[in-house]
């Protein structure tokens, strides 16, 4: 489908909310079956010549570029856009590598996913799994996916994004472009299961921790204790985040909230947001004004961690490395670093096969085909994730602090299991000017 096509497929409301698209049944799978795990990514320009109509796609989704207008007016301003910002973002890739590095890590993070769930699951259980990456903006889009699905004889498939916090302007555009090839004949229609968010699975939230861990290695050992974490999230538009009631905001402060449990609250640390681009109000704070207002309080030493990219990009290498790296010196951090992406990380590529099998009623147990694992998997049983409680939101008001809303990530461990207990030992010693420690504003981010 042409992006004016899909455009013109798009229907305001639709899949705009993790119910909207995931059941609680699992769906059944039969010794035999064919099970294609679609794996969805925004994708990006692979060389330079790409940069210019990945653009133009990315600004003719409604979901991630909200303006009032559409069709033939809407495909003027993306082209003319895109046409004005490709010499600029074509420096940034060429700083990079020369081109955007998601392309080649998707794939592999799908090769990797697929023989782990082929010779976990699938082998012991006869049933065969082959995963297939779907970009959004670039190659290979969702109809290649899906033809490539028809021609391996696919019986049954899972929608699993890349995206752990559930997004409109990601998961939610997947989605919806998804559904309009099935609409318009473009794909064949198989039985169908959806994950919407694992932003809370116990071996995503390691995952990210081990990559701080080995982030605070480049550290000097003489600040390693001084380090504050920035947890930056990509954004998203206010208006779809506030009318359409999506609750990304919500599961990316469960995600930092978990992480930081887990690491038993060991520094201070703030959850910030990068801007995109659009006449949209974005939420806050944002990541530099985040490292700034750290600077200001003293603080030297400070490590990002870009904890809604699961892959290595242009917003990471260039935008968080390159840019705010300049805005953090200019401001005084003497030590900044950012983490590497997940990529292939092993607890990562086992948290998107839990939450794809979470998602399935398979011939075989599933408690006996994790035994083995990273020792944390008889921790928590698979369930649908439509069956499974939510975190709260950890606020004086009880609220998430961005949008007001009680609607936390999916909660894995076992319904009635205590969380790990708070560590009695008091947070760091604070910086210069800063008696109490975070301020109001940042425990609320904190404590979401």
């Amino acid at each position: 489908m042409t992006p004016l096509d899909i455009l013109r497929a798009h229907e305001p409301g639709r899949r705009t909310r993790p119910e909207d698209c995931a059941s609680r049944t699992p769906l059944p799978i039969d010794e035999g079956d064919r099970v294609g795990v679609v794996l969805f990514n925004m994708g990006g320009p692979a060389t330079l010549d790409d940069v210019e109509p990945f653009l133009y796609r990315l600004l003719m989704d409604p979901l991630f570029l909200d303006v009032p207008v559409g069709g033939r007016m809407r495909h003027w301003l993306a082209t003319s856009i895109a046409y004005a910002r490709a010499e600029s973002l074509c420096e940034r890739y060429e700083l990079i590598g020369g081109g955007s590095p998601v392309p080649r890590l998707a794939h592999e993070q799908a090769e990797v996913l697929q023989g782990q769930l082929q010779a976990r699951y699938g082998e012991p259980a006869g049933v065969e799994f082959r995963t297939y990456p779907a970009m959004r903006y670039g190659t290979p889009f969702p109809e290649e996916a899906a033809a490539a699905m028809a021609a391996d004889g696919i019986d049954k498939v899972v929608l699993l994004p890349s995206y752990p916090q559930y997004s409109t302007a990601t998961t939610g555009s997947a989605l919806a472009y998804w559904e309009a090839l099935g609409e318009a004949g473009e794909r064949p229609s198989w039985p169908t299961t959806v994950v919407p968010e694992y932003a809370a699975n116990p071996k995503y939230v390691q995952a990210v921790s081990e990559r701080i861990d080995e982030a605070l290695q480049r550290f000097p050992k003489g600040v390693r204790d001084d380090v504050a974490l920035v947890f930056s999230a990509h954004d998203t538009i206010f208006n779809v985040r506030g009318q359409r009631k999506t609750p990304y905001c919500c599961h990316v402060h469960s995600t930092v909230e978990q992480v930081m449990r887990l690491r038993g609250r060991d520094r201070l640390f703030r959850t910030a947001f990068q801007g995109m681009i659009g006449p949209n109000r974005w939420l806050s704070s944002s990541t530099p004004a985040a490292i700034t207002t750290l600077a200001n309080q003293g603080r030297r030493a400070v490590l990002v961690i870009p904890i809604t990219f699961v892959t290595d990009h242009v917003n990471i290498r260039y935008d968080l490395d390159v840019s705010v790296r300049e805005t953090a010196e200019a401001h005084g951090v003497d030590h900044f670093e950012v983490t590497a992406g997940l990529n292939t990380h092993p607890l990562f590529i086992e948290a998107l096969g839990e939450a794809a099998l979470a998602q399935l009623d398979m011939p075989t147990d599933l408690s006996q085909l994790r035994h083995g694992g990273d020792g944390h998997t008889g921790a928590y049983p698979l369930r649908a994730l439509g069956q499974l409680p939510r975190h709260p939101i950890r606020h004086e008001t009880g609220a998430c602090p961005s949008c007001g809303r009680q609607r936390g990530a999916r909660r894995w461990t076992r319904p009635g299991q205590s969380p790990p207990p708070e560590p009695s030992t008091d947070r760091p010693a604070s910086a210069p000017g800063d008696r109490s420690g975070p301020t109001a504003e940042s425990r609320s981010r904190e404590d979401s």
